[in-house]
């Protein structure tokens, strides 16, 4: 049973830290544009919504890729 869950929590790591590279690449590949300071500063709802489906996306894939 404590395999099961440190499994989890090493499973869960990895995926948060795979998902918070990915939104630093996607920063690094759009110079022109601060995705942080759009949305917060400059309130962009479409690009909130871009971002945060982004996220979602590659939470998916991430979660199929350790999980299968």
């Amino acid at each position: 049973m404590q395999q099961y869950i440190i499994s989890s929590l090493v499973y869960s790591g990895i995926g948060i830290v795979v998902l918070l590279v990915t939104f630093g690449i996607i920063e690094i590949l759009t110079p022109k544009h601060n995705l942080r300071r759009e949305i917060l500063e400059n309130k962009n709802v479409a690009l909130a919504i871009f971002a945060g489906f982004f996220m979602l996306a590659i939470a998916i894939i991430i979660a199929s890729a350790i999980h299968g």
